[in-house]
């Protein structure tokens, strides 16, 4: 199921897309950038449409997925 990131708290969106940035580790290339700086990517990126929130009622998880990778069983 597709969470909306509207729907979320500032606070507790801004503890999800960190959490989930620490998590990946994503290699952004030979420049460096700050913890803020990568959160404000993932945000961004939800905010176009290009990542959504999605929960897992099976695992009773939350993850942030590229849209195009979305399937209604995650």
């Amino acid at each position: 199921m597709i969470i909306p990131w509207q729907d979320l708290e500032g606070t507790t969106l801004d503890n999800l897309v960190e959490s989930f940035v620490l998590r990946e580790g994503t290699d952004y290339g030979e420049q460096e950038m700050s913890l803020a700086d990568k959160v404000e990517q993932v945000k961004a990126q939800l905010r176009t449409g290009i990542a959504v929130i999605v929960y897992s009622e099976l695992h009773e998880t939350v993850d942030i997925v590229p849209a195009d990778r979305f399937h209604d069983d995650a």
